[in-house]
């Protein structure tokens, strides 16, 4: 028997006002039918679509879909809804989750001795601007240990050497697993992660970095820029892989300067740039709305 079209008068009122909000997020190779047979799914167990964002990539023959939907108040858990959607999922092919709306992502933040990333995160969860929860700082300095102790969260400090790189990593991965973190932020993480651990880290690490890379490497970015008379500072967030700062690009962020800028200007709108495009990377991921394609992201804002 079909079941009858969602119309606003079949719409209870109390889904809207105080049904439980959920995440779908999706990807699977590209045919017709697709959109209905989720909006069909979310129908038949008395779902609400709020929000629904799709793309469908022609050059691969692709397709990429974010669902946000509310469920009845007496509607079916998380574990039904994950449950039931997987005989859908099997004959689509997809790739897929479903999470709570108002779960937090699990995150560890990485850093080193410039705190401006650190701190904006700290802030941003602290006040609820970002849908995460920072469940423990690792750094190889103990500059940021004081602000990371004010805001009660576990610092954990692991120096590194070329000589120590491997225990230091493991020991990075022992504190990952000891907080069930799920994301990694390296929120200006000044250290080189090896092959191994960006393969055990691939699609839950994410990175900062000025995009003067890689026409000015090395020392004094800004300074550099400056002698050059750059007229843009940006910044890039990605996804972290074995290609030093060549991971899948999440979020980039540019702002316009001029001669007037000094080097100090440059650095400090450069902070500016890098903090914005962190941000930007870690709520998309949190929010569910980045999927992976190859070496590209595809962000369903």
């Amino acid at each position: 028997m079909t079941a009858a079209p969602l119309t606003p008068s079949a719409i209870p009122s109390e889904t809207a006002a105080a049904g439980e909000g959920f995440i779908l997020t999706l990807d699977c190779a590209e045919n017709p039918g697709i959109v209905h047979a989720v909006a069909q799914y979310l129908l038949d167990h008395g779902c609400y679509i709020v929000d629904i964002k799709q793309f469908g990539d022609q050059l691969v023959r692709h397709f990429f879909m974010r669902v946000h939907f509310l469920a009845s108040v007496d509607g079916p858990s998380t574990e039904e809804l994950r449950s039931e959607f997987g005989p859908v999922a099997q004959q689509w092919g997809m790739r897929w989750r479903l999470e709570p709306q108002a779960r937090k992502e699990r995150i560890l933040v990485m850093v080193s001795k410039f705190g401006h990333c650190l701190n904006d995160l700290l802030f941003r969860a602290r006040t609820g601007e970002l849908p995460v929860e920072i469940v423990a700082v690792v750094s190889n300095h103990e500059t940021h240990k004081d602000l990371v102790d004010w805001h009660g969260i576990p610092f954990h400090h692991i120096p590194v050497t070329a000589e120590t790189k491997p225990a230091a990593e493991a020991k990075l991965l022992q504190v990952v697993d000891q907080y069930s973190a799920e994301l990694v932020v390296l929120a200006r993480y000044m250290q080189v992660l090896s092959d191994d651990l960006t393969q055990v880290l691939s699609g839950r690490a994410i990175n900062i970095h000025h995009s003067f890379l890689p026409s000015f490497k090395g020392a004094k970015p800004y300074h550099q820029a400056y002698d050059r008379g750059v007229k843009t500072v940006g910044a890039t967030a990605h996804y972290v892989n074995a290609e030093l700062d060549e991971g899948p690009i999440i979020a980039q962020q540019v702002i316009d300067v001029d001669h007037t800028y000094s080097p100090a200007d440059l650095v400090a709108v450069g902070k500016d740039a890098e903090c914005k495009a962190l941000t930007n990377a870690v709520r998309w991921h949190a929010e569910g709305r980045i999927i992976l394609s190859g070496n590209r992201t595809v962000v369903l804002r």
